[in-house]
């Protein structure tokens, strides 16, 4: 008997707090329903620029799958351009592959259907010279954390920041500290900017650390910009830290407070750059655009692996500058539930 009583104590403890049922029967609906859309995505075939190539090579190439493009004339350039993943040339007897190698998944396998193409035609006595590759980014060791590093910085920065801001802010509220700070004559604009200020110092404590770690110990690929790299995990640290504040105002523990995490901060995994986003749909790749961690990882993946500059993730940038703004102004509005508490 007391154990049906601790049960129906739990259960009507479970069906008071609404919010709570609503995201235990509703994140494990909306990240399966990410995770179906993802991994069930169309095959992205890789598109390859053709110069001086024949017909019959051509031909083959199509049949293992690869989107051949023919151009006039074409240089490394054409293919960042042009998004396309290489570019094979036929000039003076010299059979020359240059994969753009942003994905190396994707280039490794475009290296070999172009190698296994040439192995082809030469057993067929056709007249094939030997394959010499190059790359735009990285090389041919390069691996799949090489691209994938940036990525988890990033994630990292916006996920604690997220997680320690909004508890820290909730516990001000639920001790009533935040309270009695709106019964002072302080302003919503001061309270804020006090508050990110406070919580963004360890924000950019945290940010140095982790990139100093992740560059000398961990040894992650980086050939542009460090400082570029700052300046991205720094917005992204204020995104998250503005977004973790906002949110805490609906939450009424740190139990809630966590409750969010499935919605809010596993979602922008799957946009991440982590898995490929060419062969979702348009409705779905839509989305991806409103995470910020879209902008911060094509940024990181930009200076970090490419060695682009500031002008390339311009951008990025301001993307994360806009979120931050909106979710700032988003606190000032929700801050005046409290004062007229």
């Amino acid at each position: 008997m007391r154990i049906l009583a601790l049960v129906r104590r739990i259960i009507k403890q479970m069906l008071r707090d609404k919010r709570t049922l609503a995201l235990l029967f509703f994140a494990p609906l909306v990240v399966l329903t990410l995770m179906y859309f993802f991994f069930n995505g169309n095959t992205v075939n890789p598109e390859l620029a053709a110069v001086g190539i024949n017909e019959p090579f051509t031909a083959a190439l199509e049949e293992r799958g690869v989107i051949v493009i023919p151009y006039e004339k074409a240089v490394e350039e054409t293919v960042v351009e042009d998004d396309l993943d290489g570019l094979l040339t036929l000039d003076n007897g010299r059979l020359t592959l240059i994969l753009l190698n942003d994905d190396p998944t994707l280039a490794k396998n475009l290296l070999a259907q172009t190698s296994q193409t040439v192995l082809l035609a030469t057993g067929q006595n056709q007249a094939t010279p030997q394959l010499e590759t190059a790359y735009i980014y990285g090389g041919s060791d390069t691996e799949f954390f090489d691209v994938l590093s940036p990525v988890l910085i990033g994630f990292f920065v916006f996920f604690f920041v997220f997680l320690i801001s909004g508890i820290g802010l909730l516990k001000e509220r639920v001790s009533g500290t935040l309270e009695r700070l709106m019964a002072t004559p302080i302003r919503k604009g001061e309270l804020i900017a006090a508050y990110l200020a406070g919580f963004g110092i360890f924000a950019v404590i945290q940010t140095i650390i982790v990139v100093t770690f992740s560059i000398t110990v961990l040894d992650v690929v980086m050939v542009g910009s460090v400082w570029l790299v700052l300046l991205i995990n720094l917005l992204l640290a204020l995104v998250a830290l503005s977004l973790g504040i906002l949110l805490s105002t609906f939450a009424a523990s740190e139990f809630q407070m966590v409750q969010f995490i499935p919605l809010v901060v596993v979602p922008q995994i799957f946009f991440a750059g982590i898995f490929p986003l060419e062969g979702l749909a348009d409705w779905l790749q839509a989305i991806g655009r409103v995470m910020p961690i879209y902008y911060a990882a094509d940024a990181l993946k930009a200076v970090m692996y490419k060695g682009l500059g500031f002008n390339e993730i311009s951008g990025d940038l301001l993307a994360l500058v806009i979120f931050a703004a909106v979710f700032i102004a988003l606190n000032n509005i929700v801050l005046k539930r409290h004062r007229k508490l």
